[in-house]
């Protein structure tokens, strides 16, 4: 992986010597502008929000696309803390992910990818400084000293340099001053209602200003600490020894340090450099799942056909048809073995009444306690960091050159207890290796009536991902404590040149065209192996064991791969023609057709359950046509801002998560969605704003096999896409005390989804609608601030991240957001 890293230094080095060779031009460059300030006296929402979402700077209104973009300070007023949380108010947008919330990626308007394992790309690109995140799993960050967050939806890939087939989310972080030293500090402390009231603290910061009249200098930090909110009642119930000291510890805390250095330079009035160095450390226990029992439903073909919550009577392993494969009274039985046979040799019928597999019946979720073996404190880590590189020279008035240069690397190592129940059964584990570089050179021109952009893209990825199943010592499965591991090597090397252009036939109509063509090259080794590991807290340690580690081949339970090795390369690409017209100030009225594509790859299944053929292994590209029209208004001088827009999503060959036993793989299958989203601000009188969203949206994956080979299914839902959504901010505030006094209300609904493709009763979560309240006092020089927050303020038990697992150990793995949380928080600046 060293390639990379000197890759990046070549080109930085490039940029550099570029900007010496060039002269001194006479027109300034526009400074970094989230906001307009020229707002209504206590008012947050309104003024004007400031976008690059086509590679310029454009006020948010006057461009063609469904947006949802926050400033800085309205993103510290709603209380958003981590990259997910915008997904509560941007309409058609949710989270997905795995490890109980340890990480988190976007879905949009039902586009969605949440295979766990790393090596997967997400469809919806996530960006930091014009960085792309390459590991879908990275998607989960702190957010701090941010100067705005913008979230596009739909199909972006004709500007952006990746896999923004559904949309992408685009964090800015706040530049140096050049005219002054400036800075912050914050701290919140909150307490959980949850048993024993855990607290969580959080410390952020930054300062910065010019060291001279062409460089400034910003150094930014936060520090979470979490304390563990699922209270552990382990042993109770136990089933077989502990898997190791300190079992049962406490789960759901967090332990981050992030900061930031930023340099930024401006040697002419026409040249400028943003050189960032970013980092992040993450220390967590184990992953937070509990469970509920689960119970499977066959046919009389013996196919897994449902999976249903157990009732508190139900003494069934699972529900099979008399006369059934392996059905004895009407019980299909378990498989313990992971063999994806149920009820075959050294498998279990029947249960104890409403319990697991084990006996075990996990506690109400809202009392938030659970029974888990394997939850240790300070299991996981997650390490990232990186560099980012921005320069930006005028040529002349009319022509731009722009360097992105960009750096990441990432770290993780994050344990899951399989049953989340007090049986030594199986954990899972998560570790990746992985580092991006990506090069991107932009020219922006524009003429009298036209403005264009063309550039080229370069990126490599090295991912190696390694994700297994731990058996742990004095545990239930025979040859334990072993690893059994999936480990794939996936080198992903794409370019790409992209242009787009807009010309304006009058002042009232624009058109808009835009293409990326694209060259990705993919090189991918995939190897299952058995390793010694006795040790719950690592994995894979040093071998002295005589025929360890084991490659598993086609002859080991389970029917597995052998070694698999494969490369590839694709020629894609993605386009758009928009038409847009605006026949009054503040009004725009547009409709576009853009085509999203995103590569094919590779799986990296976990081993168990029925046998994958190596055909399986590989799955195609996915392309998405999206047909999309809307309106933005601006009225009442800007107090009043209504946009909406409706959309028809084609989607070929789809790139479709299916998990079945403990096992997934990205399926191809055809798609299709429709929806609406609308979105309202207001600021009808001084002090008060009022935001309200609502989105809307039907979302078919056209046929889906119940399992890799087996019966098709038509007409099923997206995971992690609830079909409405609506959200409603309310802030009034006034003078009081020599300052300001600011109270706001926001409500957030979410209807049911689906946690499996195959859309099983079981797995689905339920509609939810989420409140947070806020109190806050700001001093009439801006100096101090002083706050009390209750987010979730009814305690609503709402769902996250989940697992169908009902044929190895009879449950599901559920985990669900924060509970009540009440804070206070101060915040001097300077």
């Amino acid at each position: 992986m060293k390639t990379i890293t000197k890759m990046t230094l070549c080109a930085c080095a490039g940029t550099l010597a570029m900007a010496a060779a060039l002269p001194a031009m006479a027109q300034e460059i526009a400074p970094q502008t989230a906001q307009d300030t020229n707002s209504n006296d206590n008012s947050v929402l309104s003024g004007e929000i400031v976008v690059t979402a086509q590679k310029r700077q454009e006020n948010v209104q006057n461009v063609g696309i469904a947006i949802t973009a926050y400033s800085g300070d309205q993103l510290r007023a709603l209380g958003i803390q981590r990259s997910a949380d915008v997904a509560s108010f941007s309409p058609g947008v949710s989270i997905s992910g795995s490890l109980a919330g340890q990480n988190t990626q976007f879905t949009i308007r039902g586009v969605v990818q949440n295979d766990f394992n790393d090596i997967v790309e997400a469809p919806n690109a996530v960006y930091l400084d014009e960085g792309y995140i390459a590991i879908a799993q990275g998607q989960s960050f702190a957010v701090f000293d941010i100067d705005r967050v913008e979230v596009l939806k739909g199909p972006q890939g004709t500007l952006f340099g990746r896999n923004a087939t559904g949309g992408l989310i685009h964090y800015i972080s706040h530049l140096p001053s050049l005219s002054k030293w400036e800075g912050y500090a914050d701290a919140r402390y909150g307490i959980m209602d949850s048993t024993g009231h855990p607290g969580v603290f959080t410390l952020e910061g930054a300062v910065g200003g010019p060291l001279s009249d062409k460089i400034a200098v910003r150094a930014a930090g936060r520090w979470n600490k979490q304390d563990p909110y699922l209270k552990n009642l382990y042993p109770r119930g136990a089933v077989g020894a502990a898997p190791g000291p300190g079992a049962g510890a406490d789960l759901g805390n967090d332990d981050t340090l992030a900061g930031r250095f930023t340099i930024l330079l401006e040697p002419s009035s026409t040249t400028q450099f943003i050189l960032s160095a970013n980092g992040s450390r993450s220390k967590v226990n184990t992953g937070p799942y509990t469970q509920k029992a689960t119970i499977a439903q066959f046919d009389a073909n013996g196919e897994l056909i449902n999976v249903l919550d157990v009732g508190p009577n139900e003494t069934r392993a699972s529900i099979g048809v008399p006369g059934g494969p392996r059905v004895i009274n009407g019980d299909a039985g378990s498989d313990l073995n992971n063999d994806g046979i149920f009820g075959g040799p050294g498998e279990i019928y029947g249960r104890a009444p409403g319990a697991d597999f084990f006996g075990y019946r996990a506690p109400d979720p809202k009392t938030r306690t659970l029974s888990s073996d394997f939850a240790f404190k300070n299991q996981g880590h997650v390490d990232t960091w990186g560099a980012n590189l921005r320069a930006k020279f005028e040529l002349n008035d009319n022509l731009t050159l722009s360097s992105v240069t960009d750096y990441k690397n990432f770290k993780k190592l994050l344990f899951i207890d399989v049953d989340a129940g007090p049986a030594n059964q199986l954990a899972n584990y998560g570790n990746v290796d992985a580092e991006s570089f990506t090069q991107e050179l932009r020219l922006n021109g524009k003429a009298d009536r036209l403005n264009w952009a063309a550039g080229v893209y370069f990126l490599h990825i090295d991912n190696l991902s390694n994700n297994g199943l731990k058996a742990p010592l004095n545990g239930l499965v025979p040859g334990n404590p072993i690893d059994i591991a999936s480990i794939g090597h996936l080198k992903t090397t794409s370019y790409s040149a992209f242009g787009q252009v807009d010309y304006d036939f009058t002042d009232q109509f624009r058109m808009i065209v835009g293409a990326r063509v694209i060259r990705e090259k993919k090189d991918y080794d995939f190897v299952q192996k058995l390793f010694i590991s006795p040790d719950p807290m690592a994995i894979q340690p040093a071998q002295t064991v005589p025929g360890f580690p084991l490659t598993i081949g086609p002859t080991y339970p389970g029917g597995v791969p052998t070694p698999y090795a494969d490369k590839d390369a694709q020629t894609l690409w993605a386009g758009k023609v928009q038409f847009e017209y605006r026949p009054a100030d503040g009004t725009l009225l547009y409709f576009g057709v853009n085509r999203g594509v995103k590569a094919g790859s590779y799986n990296a299944q976990l081993n168990g359950g029925l046998a994958t053929p190596d055909s399986a292994i590989r799955y195609g590209a996915e392309t998405l046509w999206s047909y999309e029209g809307g309106f933005k208004l601006s009225m009442l001088d800007n107090k009043l801002r209504l946009n909406g827009a409706v959309y028809y999503y084609d989607y070929k060959n789809n790139q479709s998560f299916l998990f079945t036993g403990v096992a997934g793989l990205v399926i191809n299958a055809d798609a299709r969605t429709y929806g609406a989203e609308i979105s309202l601000q207001a600021n009808p009188i001084p002090g008060l704003d009022v935001a309200l969203t609502f989105s809307q949206f039907d979302a078919k994956v056209k046929d889906v096999p119940l399992r890799v080979g087996g019966p098709i299914r038509k007409d099923l839902k997206p995971t992690y896409a609830p079909e409405t959504q609506a959200s409603g901010i309310i802030r009034y505030g006034w003078d009081m005390f020599g300052g300001e006094m600011a109270a706001n209300a926001n409500v957030s609904y979410s209807s049911s989804f689906f946690y499996n493709l195959r859309n099983f009763d079981a797995d689905k979560f339920g509609g939810f609608a989420n409140v947070d309240l806020g109190l806050n006092w700001t001093s009439a020089s801006k100096m101090f601030e002083l706050g009390l927050r209750v987010d979730n303020a009814t305690n609503k038990l709402i769902g996250l991240q989940g697992y169908d697992l009902a044929g190895l150990c009879g449950c599901n793995e559920v985990s669900y957001r924060l509970p009540r949380t009440f804070s206070v928080r101060t915040r001097v600046s300077f």
